[in-house]
């Protein structure tokens, strides 16, 4: 990732469209999982911090962690300059998801789709071509699970989003498929991780490159021939949070659909407490049956 100059995968796991992002100095530390170790850890007592003040190991590994944070943050903020040029400099045309659409089906253009896997399954572009920049990540090593497991703890469980790893294979195989003349129209979930391959593609050597702003999530179903079960607002969301309804995608649906729509996820919310206790007072009981075993 570092030696292609592109910045952390943590921080374009977040992708929002970056038009509405970049006018607000918030992106790096509200939209962006940067601080995500911070922002999850409770607040020290005054015994814990003076303890952990005079453990060594604690105050270092504290210390790596912030310098890795602020190496992203930097790594991200040198990102937008360059991604911000690009666009400025028009080296990279900017279009709407309904400007795509008829440069698609008008002029022939092609689109190609840069998601992963797990989100282009559920909404993909009909006749669209699909190389991932980023894809899930599969490894069964050491490192590998350490990431899932850290991923899943720092908010995986409710966002649904995987832990993703760079493509090294993702110029090979657009350089493969297109001739460096042809017009490609990128696009990804939200319009971030499509600037990146964007940068990308105009490095090796492509010029005739077009960014779909604000990603396919800012497509309306009249924009864009969709293909797959769900509509393309609704193929970036996942885990818990989708379950019970609170994402920003179905609250808006839930406003045009009315009633209906809401209490099928209230009733999802109810379920889900009503497990959790159930879940709760089991291990209380199984936990109690124990202690009576070892008593007698």
């Amino acid at each position: 990732m570092e030696s292609l100059g592109l910045p952390s995968l943590n921080l374009l796991r977040a992708s929002h469209s970056t038009s509405h992002l970049w006018k607000t100095p918030k992106l790096l530390a509200s939209n962006v999982h940067i601080s995500q170790h911070l922002a999850f850890a409770p607040p020290l007592s005054p015994t814990s911090a003076a303890n952990r003040s005079r453990n060594p190991a604690v105050v270092d590994v504290r210390a790596a962690n912030e310098d890795i944070e602020l190496k992203q943050m930097r790594d991200m903020a040198a990102a937008k300059k360059r991604w911000d040029a690009m666009l400025r400099e028009g080296k990279v045309k900017i279009l709407t998801p309904r400007e795509a659409g008829y440069a698609i089906q008008l002029s022939n253009k092609t689109l190609l789709d840069v998601r992963p896997s797990v989100e282009h399954e559920k909404a993909w572009v009909k006749g669209s071509s699909w190389i991932p920049i980023f894809e899930v990540d599969s490894e069964l090593d050491i490192g590998a699970v350490s990431r899932n497991i850290t991923n899943f703890v720092m908010g995986g469980w409710w966002s649904g989003m995987p832990t993703l790893s760079y493509n090294n294979q993702f110029l090979t195989r657009v350089e493969e498929k297109f001739p460096k003349d042809t017009d490609i129209i990128v696009a990804c979930q939200k319009g971030l991780r499509s600037l990146a391959a964007c940068e990308l593609l105009l490095k090796a050597g492509y010029s005739n490159i077009f960014w779909v702003q604000g990603g396919l999530e800012a497509a309306e179903e009249e924009d864009l021939v969709r293909e797959g079960p769900q509509p393309f607002k609704f193929a970036g969301i996942g885990g818990i949070s989708e379950f019970v309804g609170w994402t920003d995608q179905q609250r808006a649906a839930a406003a045009k659909e009315g009633w209906g729509y809401r209490l099928l996820f209230s009733a999802r919310l109810v379920g889900l407490v009503i497990a959790a206790d159930a879940l709760f007072i089991g291990v209380q009981q199984v936990g109690h049956y124990i202690q009576e075993m070892q008593t007698h």
